[in-house]
């Protein structure tokens, strides 16, 4: 399998489990409306947004084939599981803001844990000898890590922006939330559009790139180690 395919599809296990996790846990706290609109489920199709599952996918692997001549990573998001706060109640408490910071937190979490079963699976692609697996491996710890690191960005509609919603202060949190209007067209504007549109006129511009490969490799580090794939473990 060409490692186009690989990546397709270590990136809709990544993002699927994502939102799923966002609706179960919102199912959890008493809000069924997830449920309801048929997204708790692992069908993908189920799941698919026009611009996070199909444009901002294509558009990265087509200008990483046109500025590098292969594809090395995706990045992208499915539809958001739809989450009416007013249901949401954990026990006797009933704080919507806070309660939606735990539904938030959900998704990158998921995306971690993902990363650590990616890790233990590694020694089952290495008992089987299977170099496919562990490419595929090496793929989804990838993917989870960006997906959970990326919206950790406190920055509405990231999942950071609506945790930081949640614990702030009020004033604050209100101020805060009103950037998801503009949130997610600043963030691919800043993100993608800018450094693929400046990459054509040879000018290197890519703060994604910059803040993952600060980030990525300790965090690849750590899953690692903490799967017994580490240095020391062979």
């Amino acid at each position: 399998m060409p490692h186009f395919l690989l990546i397709i599809l270590a990136l809709a296990a990544a993002i699927v489990m994502h939102e799923l996790a966002h609706g179960v846990v919102a199912y959890w706290l008493g809000d069924h409306t997830a449920r309801w609109a048929g997204r708790l489920t692992l069908n993908p199709l189920k799941h698919i947004d026009k611009t996070g599952s199909i444009i901002v996918p294509l558009v990265l692997a087509v200008g990483q084939f046109l500025t590098l001549g292969r594809v090395e990573f995706l990045y992208g998001w499915a539809k958001p599981v739809p989450v009416n706060p007013v249901n949401l109640r954990l026990g006797n408490y009933r704080n919507a803001r806070r309660l939606m910071a735990i539904v938030a937190i959900a998704g990158p979490v998921m995306n971690f844990v993902l990363a650590l079963a990616g890790g233990f699976a590694m020694h089952v692609a290495v008992a089987m000898h299977s170099i496919r697996l562990l490419d595929f491996l090496a793929y989804f710890i990838q993917i989870n890590l960006v997906l959970g690191l990326f919206n950790l960005i406190p920055l509405p509609p990231m999942d950071g922006g609506r945790i930081a919603v949640g614990v702030l202060p009020l004033p604050m949190a209100m101020k805060l939330a009103q950037a998801e209007k503009i949130g997610i067209a600043a963030v691919l504007l800043l993100l993608f559009v800018l450094p693929l549109t400046l990459a054509q006129f040879g000018i290197q511009f890519d703060p994604f790139r910059e803040m993952m490969g600060l980030v990525l490799p300790a965090a690849e580090r750590v899953v690692l180690v903490l799967t017994g794939n580490g240095i020391g473990n062979n």
